[in-house]
Formats: C-alpha cells, structure tokens, sequence
C-alpha cells in the first residue's frame, strides 16, 4: 500500500511539470553521473587494476565502458555519429580515466540540455530520442551496481550510502 500511495504521488508530481518525462530523466541521470563520478575519485590510483574475479574487467574497465557508453547513448540523443573514443579505451591511470568520465558527462549534459518532452517522443529517421534515454539511465545505473561491489571489496563507502548533509 505504501508503494502504491508512493507512486501515486510521484506521478501527481511529475503531472504537474511541464517536461515530467525529461525532468525525472534529468534528475535520475545527474544522480548516477555524481554517484560514478564520485566513484571513479573515491576509487584509489594503486587499485584501478583491482577485479572482484579473474574473470570480471578491472575497475578501471568499467570506468572506460561507462565513459564510452555515454558518448554512444548521448551522440543517439545529438543526431549525429559517436565521437572517436579510442582515446579512453588507451586509458589506465585514474587521473586520465576520471577526466575522459567527466568530458563523456559532459557530452551528455550538452545532449541533454535541449531536450524537452516533445522532442524525447518525436520520432527521428525511425528513432525516439527518450529509447536512448532510458537506455543511459539504466546502462548508468546497471554499472554504478557493479562499481559498488569493488568499492565494498576495498573498504570504501560508496558515494550513494554516504550519509546525507543537511541542507542549509
């Protein structure tokens, strides 16, 4: 019952803005792009080689497949064709694979930035922007889950269950 109320009022509210759709993507996606952001920090130089299992990719990995990731859902959400990323793929140190994290957000912030409800469901050559919007949200989301694990390996809070600050 609570869960019902609970969505009730989540959607009252999201009728009740002019974009509801492109607000709650918005909202979702600066979450998950603070908490990997806040992950790929977090995450000390010496263990960006670190896998939970021989058989998993390395942190580091999954901050270049999430970097890479955004350009192609975001460049699906611009119109045009996926910027070169082979830069980030050469990638391994922290310091290079936080930037490419943060100029692939960026990318999608820009992409973002434009879209209203209208042109997230306006289809395009056979093309919904808003398919590529949950596609970045849920591919973010999917691989913050994944980065978790490597952060509670090493002993690290994760940037989402870090206490909240009071607001000011």
């Amino acid at each position: 019952m609570r869960t019902l109320a609970l969505s009730f009022l989540t959607a009252t509210c999201l009728l009740a803005q002019s974009n509801p759709l492109t607000q709650a993507v918005t909202a979702r996606y600066n979450n998950a792009k603070q908490y990997l952001t806040g992950s790929a920090q977090l995450m000390p130089e010496g263990d960006y080689s670190f896998k939970l299992s021989a058989s998993q990719r390395p942190f580091s990995e999954w901050i270049q497949h999430t970097a890479m990731g955004n350009y192609g859902f975001c460049s699906a959400l611009r119109g045009g064709a996926r910027p070169d990323t082979g830069k980030i793929h050469d990638a391994t140190k922290k310091d290079d694979l936080v930037a490419a994290l943060k100029e692939s957000f960026d990318y999608c912030d820009d992409a973002l930035k434009g879209m209203d409800d209208a042109k997230a469901l306006a289809e395009t050559n056979g093309k919904y922007p808003v398919n590529a919007m949950v596609g970045l949200i849920a591919s973010l989301n999917d691989h913050y889950g994944n980065i978790v694990g490597y952060l509670r390996a090493k002993g690290l809070t994760p940037p989402s269950s870090e206490p909240k600050k009071p607001a000011k």
